[in-house]
C-alpha cells in the first residue's frame, strides 16, 4: 500500500520535472508563457468575469499542455529516427500545427476577451 502511494506521489514529482524541462528548454514554450502572464496581467486590470476568466485558463491550459506533447512526440521521433525520415517530418510538422492551432484560438479568444475593454480604457 505505502509503495503504491509512493510511486503515485513520485509521479507528480517527473510531471513537475518534464513541465521544468519544457519552460527552460523550449523557446515556444516561454513565449507561450510570456502570453500567458500578459494576459492575465491584462485581465486583472481590465477585471474580466468569471467566464471570461475560465476561457483563458482554458486555452491557456490547452496551449501549454499541447507544446508538452508537442515536445514529447519531437523527442521520441529523433530517438527512433535520428536521420530525415518523411514520415517523421510529418509526425513533427502534424504536432506542431496542433500548437499552432490552439495558439491562434488563443490569440482570437484573448482579443475577444481583452481588446473591447481596452478599447474603451484607451478611449477614455
Amino acid at each position: 500500500m505505502f509503495q503504491a502511494i509512493w510511486k503515485f506521489i513520485c509521479g507528480f514529482g517527473y510531471a513537475f520535472r518534464g513541465i521544468w524541462i519544457l519552460i527552460r528548454s523550449q523557446r515556444n514554450a516561454q513565449v507561450h508563457c510570456l502570453a500567458v502572464v500578459v494576459v492575465a496581467s491584462s485581465g486583472w486590470l481590465l477585471k474580466i468575469s468569471a467566464n471570461e476568466w475560465l476561457a483563458v485558463i482554458l486555452i491557456s491550459v490547452v496551449v501549454l499542455a499541447l507544446e508538452a506533447v508537442n515536445t514529447a512526440i519531437e523527442s521520441v521521433v529523433d530517438l527512433v529516427s535520428p536521420s530525415y525520415h518523411p514520415l517523421a517530418g510529418r509526425a513533427k510538422d502534424l504536432a506542431a500545427g496542433a500548437v499552432l492551432i490552439a495558439a491562434i484560438g488563443a490569440l482570437l479568444i484573448a482579443a475577444i476577451i481583452v481588446w473591447p475593454r481596452l478599447a474603451h480604457v484607451i478611449a477614455g
